[in-house]
């Protein structure tokens, strides 16, 4: 048997992080035994679904890299079908016309929820002739006795019984097909094996098993996630901060770092924090998913993040770090290889953003000084050690701006002083950065260049006289 597993987003919205990690686990689980990964746009929510939610869910997919066999299929395209299969239970007897008005249904579901019984459809329509040419819906007729057994690959045995499952609308007034038809529908044609998705569709296994079987299908096998928490424990949402896919991009974050930190939401290999794409095909197996919810923690996703800039190859990262660089204003071009920052930066960065922050120095002057490194370091008696440099320096050959040199000036310069390093390399490295962080003050000043050091050293020289003047 090959193995097809499909991701089935509906496009109602971005691709959230949780659709993200379900994509995930459906891809690696395809992968791992040399299946088919099947992409399908579950769009028959007319009113809700609109053509930029499905680019958002294709850009997401395209960005995370999670490349699928077949798709996208869009279920609005096959309402034909739906349609044919819809009419083959009808005549089968194994579905039926209902034109119960709303004020009915609401009626028995209040009746039932007084006698604390749980409310479901009574099958008043199940035996009626119902015109078709009048309003109706069309229900599916589950069996009315014995038991369904979700064999999950997560939970295990899962048993519901038919009578607490009522006969389902599986198309509506308007005529347009629900989603428990669709998906079985679906789930047929495109031969799915493996059915991964969120544990808020275990209560639909059974319902969609039925129909499945009704139509002379064997079931696939199910395996239900559980959901993503914030870390507050409530069902993770916008007001916790960023969940969709494209803003982790958009703020920084490398596709392979969240794709390491999805499939460590639930799941692990021994005490192994990171993981290559080829590792978590080889290693990760859907039943050893834990049953319960795992927590959001943004910490630990920018730690990844971290980890996985310090080791990517840096002109992969200075290609992507280049977008962050100009939304910031910041022409990269003009300064120094923007792969070298990399090398330099990179360990001192969480995500691209903050990469770009930091570095911006490199390419643009800066307006002001960071005020507590300013005031603890532009001082009047760091004019002299300021001054000498820059005159060294500005005697330096172009050829010779080179780390080595630039720190062998240094140290020459606090010597002549008489005077430690800091003493000369902190009140240096705030007038280059505007403020007290940066590479070796040897890197930061072959990065920034001599003739912005010199001009930079300046700015900082008229900033401690203005002080002095106050």
């Amino acid at each position: 048997m090959t193995v097809r597993t499909r991701f089935a987003p509906s496009p109602t919205g971005f691709l959230h992080v949780g659709g993200a990690r379900t994509a995930l686990f459906c891809y690696l689980y395809a992968r791992k035994r040399g299946g088919q990964f099947i992409l399908r746009i579950e769009d028959t929510d007319l009113e809700r679904s609109t053509t930029e939610s499905v680019n958002a869910i294709l850009e997401g997919m395209t960005w995370l890299g999670l490349d699928y066999d077949e798709g996208p299929f869009y279920q609005t395209q096959r309402f034909e079908r739906y349609n044919a299969v819809i009419d083959e239970l009808l005549n089968k007897g194994l579905a039926y016309r209902c034109d119960c008005s709303r004020e009915r249904l609401e009626k028995l579901r209040v009746d039932q929820m007084a006698r604390k019984a749980k409310p479901r459809y009574d099958g008043h329509c199940s035996h009626r002739q119902i015109d078709p040419d009048a309003p109706h819906v069309i229900r599916f007729r589950n069996p009315p006795d014995g038991v369904v057994i979700v064999d999950d690959l997560i939970r295990g045995r899962v048993p519901f019984n038919n009578e607490e499952l009522d006969d389902l609308v599986i198309r509506r007034s308007d005529g347009t097909p629900t989603y428990n038809l669709t998906v079985v529908v679906d789930d047929a044609d495109m031969r799915i094996t493996h059915v991964i998705r969120g544990d808020d569709h275990l209560t639909n296994a059974p319902r969609q098993i039925n129909i499945l079987r009704a139509l002379g299908h064997e079931p696939p096998r199910y395996g239900h996630v559980p959901m993503i928490l914030g870390e507050d424990g409530a069902r993770l949402s916008k007001r916790h901060g960023a969940v969709s896919v494209i803003s982790y991009r958009d703020q920084g974050y490398l596709p392979e770092a969240l794709l390491n930190y999805l499939v460590r939401l639930g799941w692990s290999h021994g005490d192994q924090e990171i993981f290559s794409i080829e590792q978590m095909i080889e290693l990760f197996d859907i039943g050893d998913v834990n049953k319960s919810p795992s927590a959001f923690n943004t910490d630990k996703l920018d730690w990844l993040n971290q980890q996985y800039l310090q080791y990517a190859d840096p002109a992969r990262v200075a290609r992507l770090l280049s977008s962050h660089m100009g939304h910031l204003g910041v022409d990269p071009s003009a300064g120094p290889d923007l792969a070298e920052v990399v090398k330099i930066q990179a360990a001192r960065a969480k995500t691209l953003t903050e990469l770009a922050e930091i570095s911006a120095f490199c390419y643009q002057d800066f307006d002001d000084y960071e005020a507590a490194a300013a005031k603890k370091h532009l001082r009047p008696v760091a004019r002299e050690g300021l001054e000498k440099l820059r005159t060294a320096f500005e005697l330096m050959a172009f050829e010779d701006w080179t780390p080595e040199q630039l720190e062998y000036v240094v140290e020459r310069v606090a010597g002549e002083l008489e005077v430690n390093m800091g003493k000369i390399a902190q009140p240096l490295r705030v007038a280059i950065v505007g403020r007290a962080a940066s590479p070796g003050i040897d890197e930061t000043l072959m990065l920034v260049g001599k003739e912005a050091t010199l001009r930079r050293i300046d700015k900082a020289l008229a900033y401690i006289d203005a002080r002095a003047s106050t």
